[in-house]
Protein backbone atom coordinates (compact mmCIF):
# COMPACT_ATOMS: atom_id res chain seq x y z
CA UNK A 1 0.00 0.00 0.00
CA UNK A 2 2.98 2.16 1.29
CA UNK A 3 3.96 2.42 -2.62
CA UNK A 4 0.60 2.80 -4.17
CA UNK A 5 0.75 6.32 -1.98
CA UNK A 6 4.36 6.87 -3.20
CA UNK A 7 3.16 6.01 -7.19
CA UNK A 8 0.03 8.03 -6.84
CA UNK A 9 1.95 11.36 -4.99
CA UNK A 10 4.80 11.04 -7.95
CA UNK A 11 2.19 10.88 -10.58
CA UNK A 12 0.21 14.15 -9.39
CA UNK A 13 4.33 15.48 -9.01
CA UNK A 14 4.69 14.92 -12.26
CA UNK A 15 1.29 15.82 -13.47
CA UNK A 16 1.39 18.96 -12.36
CA UNK A 17 4.80 19.39 -13.43
CA UNK A 18 3.48 19.41 -17.17
CA UNK A 19 1.09 22.24 -15.73
CA UNK A 20 4.03 24.69 -15.26
CA UNK A 21 5.70 23.97 -18.14
CA UNK A 22 2.75 24.16 -20.32
CA UNK A 23 2.18 27.93 -17.94
CA UNK A 24 5.98 28.85 -18.70
CA UNK A 25 5.42 27.93 -22.79
CA UNK A 26 2.01 29.85 -22.87
CA UNK A 27 3.76 33.11 -20.84
CA UNK A 28 6.63 33.42 -23.72
CA UNK A 29 4.35 33.48 -26.35
CA UNK A 30 2.36 36.52 -24.35
CA UNK A 31 5.15 39.72 -25.59
CA UNK A 32 6.55 41.76 -22.87
CA UNK A 33 7.84 44.95 -24.87
CA UNK A 34 11.03 42.87 -26.07
CA UNK A 35 11.15 41.18 -29.97
CA UNK A 36 10.59 37.75 -28.88
CA UNK A 37 10.43 34.68 -31.98
CA UNK A 38 8.56 32.23 -29.31
CA UNK A 39 5.57 35.01 -29.71
CA UNK A 40 4.58 33.39 -33.13
CA UNK A 41 4.85 29.88 -31.95
CA UNK A 42 0.67 29.06 -32.35
CA UNK A 43 0.84 30.75 -35.48
CA UNK A 44 -0.15 28.15 -37.82
CA UNK A 45 0.36 29.23 -41.98
CA UNK A 46 -1.44 27.29 -44.52
CA UNK A 47 1.08 25.12 -46.32
CA UNK A 48 0.08 23.84 -49.60
CA UNK A 49 -3.53 23.02 -47.94
CA UNK A 50 -1.27 21.53 -44.48
CA UNK A 51 -1.27 23.97 -41.38
CA UNK A 52 2.47 24.05 -40.34
CA UNK A 53 4.01 26.42 -37.37
CA UNK A 54 5.04 29.47 -38.95
CA UNK A 55 8.84 27.96 -37.73
CA UNK A 56 8.99 25.41 -39.95
CA UNK A 57 8.55 27.66 -43.51
CA UNK A 58 10.39 30.43 -42.56
CA UNK A 59 13.56 31.99 -40.81
CA UNK A 60 12.49 33.93 -37.71
CA UNK A 61 15.32 36.56 -36.69
CA UNK A 62 15.37 39.16 -33.81
CA UNK A 63 16.78 42.02 -35.53
CA UNK A 64 16.48 44.43 -32.57
CA UNK A 65 14.69 45.14 -29.41
CA UNK A 66 11.65 46.20 -31.02
CA UNK A 67 11.86 44.24 -34.82
CA UNK A 68 11.15 40.53 -35.71
CA UNK A 69 12.16 39.35 -39.49
CA UNK A 70 10.33 36.36 -40.93
CA UNK A 71 12.00 34.90 -44.19
CA UNK A 72 10.08 32.71 -45.72
CA UNK A 73 12.49 29.41 -47.30
CA UNK A 74 9.47 29.92 -50.40
CA UNK A 75 8.96 33.43 -52.25
CA UNK A 76 4.93 32.10 -52.25
CA UNK A 77 4.59 32.26 -48.86
CA UNK A 78 4.91 35.64 -48.16
CA UNK A 79 1.01 36.07 -48.29
CA UNK A 80 -0.26 33.18 -46.55
CA UNK A 81 2.37 34.00 -43.15
CA UNK A 82 1.29 37.81 -43.59
CA UNK A 83 -2.17 36.57 -43.59
CA UNK A 84 -1.53 33.74 -40.40
CA UNK A 85 -0.48 36.84 -38.45
CA UNK A 86 -3.03 39.23 -39.21
CA UNK A 87 -5.18 36.61 -38.45
CA UNK A 88 -3.80 35.42 -35.17
CA UNK A 89 -3.98 39.31 -34.02
CA UNK A 90 -1.31 39.48 -31.89
CA UNK A 91 -1.45 43.32 -32.14
CA UNK A 92 1.37 43.81 -34.85
CA UNK A 93 0.82 44.58 -38.50
CA UNK A 94 3.16 42.63 -40.60
CA UNK A 95 5.28 44.76 -42.83
CA UNK A 96 5.78 42.74 -46.45
CA UNK A 97 8.55 44.03 -48.50
CA UNK A 98 8.65 41.08 -51.02
CA UNK A 99 11.62 39.23 -49.74
CA UNK A 100 10.88 38.99 -46.10
CA UNK A 101 8.25 39.86 -43.34
CA UNK A 102 9.19 42.73 -40.75
CA UNK A 103 7.32 42.67 -37.87
CA UNK A 104 7.82 46.24 -35.68
CA UNK A 105 6.20 46.08 -32.11
CA UNK A 106 5.10 49.02 -31.14
CA UNK A 107 5.65 50.12 -27.32
CA UNK A 108 3.11 48.58 -25.15
CA UNK A 109 0.77 51.38 -24.07
CA UNK A 110 -0.63 51.14 -20.44
CA UNK A 111 -3.55 49.70 -21.51
CA UNK A 112 -2.64 46.90 -23.62
CA UNK A 113 -0.34 46.26 -20.46
CA UNK A 114 -2.87 46.07 -18.30
CA UNK A 115 -4.66 43.81 -21.07
CA UNK A 116 -1.57 41.41 -21.36
CA UNK A 117 -1.52 41.03 -17.80
CA UNK A 118 -5.27 39.92 -17.62
CA UNK A 119 -4.20 37.50 -20.18
CA UNK A 120 -1.36 36.17 -18.13
CA UNK A 121 -3.29 35.91 -15.15
CA UNK A 122 -6.12 33.92 -17.05
CA UNK A 123 -3.29 31.74 -17.90
CA UNK A 124 -2.29 31.07 -14.65
CA UNK A 125 -5.87 30.43 -13.35
CA UNK A 126 -5.69 27.72 -16.14
CA UNK A 127 -3.08 26.41 -14.37
CA UNK A 128 -4.26 26.46 -10.94
CA UNK A 129 -7.35 24.61 -12.03
CA UNK A 130 -5.50 22.09 -13.94
CA UNK A 131 -2.97 21.83 -10.50
CA UNK A 132 -6.23 21.30 -7.96
CA UNK A 133 -8.05 18.60 -10.78
CA UNK A 134 -4.84 16.73 -10.32
CA UNK A 135 -5.11 17.12 -6.71
CA UNK A 136 -8.88 15.74 -6.63
CA UNK A 137 -7.72 12.52 -8.51
CA UNK A 138 -4.86 11.93 -6.62
CA UNK A 139 -6.93 11.90 -3.14
CA UNK A 140 -10.17 10.00 -5.06
CA UNK A 141 -7.20 7.17 -5.80
CA UNK A 142 -6.31 7.43 -1.87
CA UNK A 143 -9.67 7.08 -1.18
CA UNK A 144 -10.09 4.23 -3.49
CA UNK A 145 -6.97 2.74 -1.47
CA UNK A 146 -8.86 3.12 1.73
CA UNK A 147 -12.00 1.20 0.72
CA UNK A 148 -10.09 -1.50 -0.42
CA UNK A 149 -7.68 -1.56 3.32
CA UNK A 150 -5.70 1.19 3.40
CA UNK A 151 -6.11 2.19 6.78
CA UNK A 152 -8.14 5.88 7.48
CA UNK A 153 -4.60 7.03 9.26
CA UNK A 154 -2.38 6.56 6.82
CA UNK A 155 -5.49 8.04 4.20
CA UNK A 156 -5.30 11.20 5.89
CA UNK A 157 -1.62 11.22 5.70
CA UNK A 158 -1.58 10.71 2.21
CA UNK A 159 -4.10 13.17 1.39
CA UNK A 160 -1.71 15.71 3.24
CA UNK A 161 1.26 14.95 1.38
CA UNK A 162 -0.98 15.52 -1.95
CA UNK A 163 -1.95 18.83 -0.33
CA UNK A 164 1.22 20.03 0.39
CA UNK A 165 2.50 18.79 -2.99
CA UNK A 166 -0.13 20.98 -5.06
CA UNK A 167 0.92 24.41 -2.38
CA UNK A 168 4.85 24.33 -3.67
CA UNK A 169 3.07 23.95 -7.16
CA UNK A 170 0.32 26.77 -6.75
CA UNK A 171 3.32 28.96 -5.08
CA UNK A 172 5.48 28.29 -8.49
CA UNK A 173 2.57 29.43 -10.57
CA UNK A 174 2.42 32.59 -8.13
CA UNK A 175 5.98 33.16 -8.94
CA UNK A 176 5.70 32.99 -12.64
CA UNK A 177 2.85 35.49 -12.64
CA UNK A 178 4.59 37.74 -10.44
CA UNK A 179 7.54 37.70 -12.80
CA UNK A 180 5.57 37.93 -15.85
CA UNK A 181 3.88 41.04 -14.26
CA UNK A 182 6.53 42.80 -13.55
CA UNK A 183 8.35 42.28 -17.08
CA UNK A 184 5.45 43.71 -18.60
CA UNK A 185 4.72 46.57 -16.38
CA UNK A 186 8.44 47.69 -16.57
CA UNK A 187 8.43 50.58 -19.51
Amino acid sequence: MAEDISSIIATAEDHMKKAISHLETELTKIRAGKANPQMLDGIVVDYYGSPMPINQVANINVMDARTLSIQPWEKNMLQPIERAIIAANIGINPQNDGALIRLFLPPLTEERRKELVKRCQGEGEHSKVAIRNIRRDAIEHIKRLQKNGLSEDAAKDAEADVQQVTDKFITVVEKHLSAKEKEIMSV
